[in-house]
């Protein structure tokens, strides 16, 4: 499989100047950085099936990552090759990725552009939208089990591992950890799933999947789309420093993954399969 280069790290910042207003001090203008958002086009077979907003950086892994959780791929080997567009306004902006399949895929254009197209508010009930993603995905039958006190220690090391978000103060993170608390992979992006795709991604493309002993953390809230994300990468464990939707405790509850939300300090909640951690 070939691959385009990536942009640099210092792609994922763009620089600005503000005016720092503080109590009691006279207002100072100074330069400063921000996270960048970028729209990428994601092209299978020539067609568009999504537009994200994405911090630039690890395209082909959040289009690799969003092909296998979306169902259309299953290996990287179903990925021929993956390139920026070379034509126009696209070539200078890196804001069109082309993804190249084996003839073997079958993609369901209609489906695909429909299920993306679709928001949280389309009236598909939950039940249905379980049933749906565990047709490509069956549930885990991990017998992996962590500690309270590895899972206590991980929004640390996601934290100092986040070197944009160190300069900005503005982007999500998602880390995929061992059961010993090694970091695999972390990615940083403006978008929650956009962060989960690129670790997954990165599975996917290292040739690391299936993630069936690991952990996921996501530095905000834990939703459907994240759950069903972890789903396709296989990961048993998922973290969140913030709350769980309710669909997301169904979902956990249905797919045999543990939810553990408001992972803060020394405490922490478990909202499914609570066997897999170990407490002292």
């Amino acid at each position: 499989m070939k691959l385009s280069g990536n942009p640099s790290r210092e792609n994922a910042t763009a620089s600005v100047r503000l005016w720092s207003v503080e109590p009691g001090r006279r207002p100072v203008e100074r330069p400063d950085a921000v996270a960048r958002e970028e729209p990428l086009e994601i092209r299978v077979r020539g067609q568009r099936v999504t537009v994200t907003m994405r911090t630039p950086g690890q395209d082909e892994e959040l289009a690799a990552g969003f092909l296998l959780t979306e169902g259309i791929i299953q290996t990287r080997e179903e990925i021929v090759e993956m390139a920026h567009c070379q034509q126009g306004e696209a070539a200078v902006e890196r804001n069109v990725l082309n993804v190249f399949l084996a003839p073997t895929v079958t993609v369901d254009f209609e489906r695909l552009t429909r299920h993306v197209t679709a928001t949280s508010s389309c009236g598909v009930c939950g039940k249905t939208s379980i049933e749906s993603v565990h047709q490509h995905f069956p549930p885990i039958k991990s017998q992996v089990r962590v500690s309270a006190e590895t899972l206590c220690r991980l929004p640390e090391l996601l934290r100092a591992a986040q070197e944009t978000f160190q300069r900005t103060g503005g982007l999500h993170a998602a880390g995929v950890f061992d059961r010993h608390s090694e970091i695999i992979a972390l990615r940083e992006d403006i978008g929650r799933h956009n962060a989960v795709d690129k670790v997954v991604g990165f599975g996917c493309l290292s040739g690391r999947l299936p993630f069936d002993s690991h952990i996921l953390l996501v530095s905000g809230r834990a939703s459907f789309e994240i759950m069903q994300k972890a789903l396709a990468g296989r990961i048993p464990i998922v973290a969140a420093v913030s709350a769980p939707s309710s669909l997301a405790v169904e979902f956990a509850c249905e797919s045999g993954q543990t939810l553990v939300g408001f992972l803060r300090g020394k405490s922490l909640n478990i909202y499914s399969h609570a066997e897999r951690i170990r407490f002292a």
